[in-house]
């Protein structure tokens, strides 16, 4: 599948066919190609727990939940036959920004303006998703309540370092309905989100920047 195809078919999948398990090989290709997100100074400051066997994907559930009765929503998510944890590790970044060809000795996070390390993280699970869409599988990303984190890092072994910066939960759809969030809100047009030239300024694909009045 081309790529702009399965940016445009990918959806948010809620619900979960429970007795289709996913193809191992699939997840290894999903899981590989998410290798190939850019990082800032080519850091890789990222890790990833994956679950497949049900007693795994239980100890995450038992420890990223703090209800006893699930809502329609978690039940649905809950029927995913695979979770991937994504873990972002900061010290990675610090350390290589202190390297030679870098030079920021010092490891101060001041330095950087926003926290690469969950963003290329987060670049890394959209690759997930998408190829998720090439594989014809359903595909989520969601976060654990941050209350939770430390008991769902000790279910899973997950050194304290490591950040969760969020869960793609990945199988079979039963369900292809947009969400209650796209059913309610409209996407944003193009011309109303990119400014041409700078912020303000109307975007046109097909002319050059106006010039913005003196």
């Amino acid at each position: 599948m081309e790529t702009q195809r399965a940016i445009r078919a990918r959806r948010m999948i809620r619900q979960f066919d429970p007795d289709r398990p996913v193809d191992p090989q699939a997840l290894h290709r999903i899981l590989t190609l998410a290798l190939r997100a850019p990082s800032a100074g080519f850091s890789q400051g990222w890790d990833f727990v994956l679950l497949t066997a049900a007693q795994d994907r239980e100890a995450f559930w038992s420890a990223a939940t703090d209800s006893d009765v699930p809502d329609s929503w978690l039940r649905g998510v809950m029927s995913a036959p695979a979770l991937v944890v994504c873990c972002s590790d900061k010290a990675a970044y610090l350390e290589r920004y202190a390297q030679p060809d870098k030079g920021w000795t010092d490891q101060d996070d001041e330095r950087w303006p926003v926290p690469y390390w969950d963003i290329d993280v987060g670049m890394a699970a959209l690759i997930m998703l998408l190829v998720a869409v090439d594989e014809d599988l359903g595909a989520l990303f969601f976060g654990a309540h941050v209350p939770t984190h430390a008991a769902v890092k000790n279910a899973l072994a997950i050194p304290v370092d490591r950040t969760i910066v969020g869960i793609v939960a990945l199988g079979y759809p039963q369900e292809k309905k947009a969400s209650g969030s796209v059913r309610v809100r409209r996407r944003r047009p193009t011309e109303e989100v990119v400014h041409h030239g700078r912020f303000g300024m109307p975007y046109d694909p097909v002319q050059p920047p106006a010039k913005a009045s003196e």
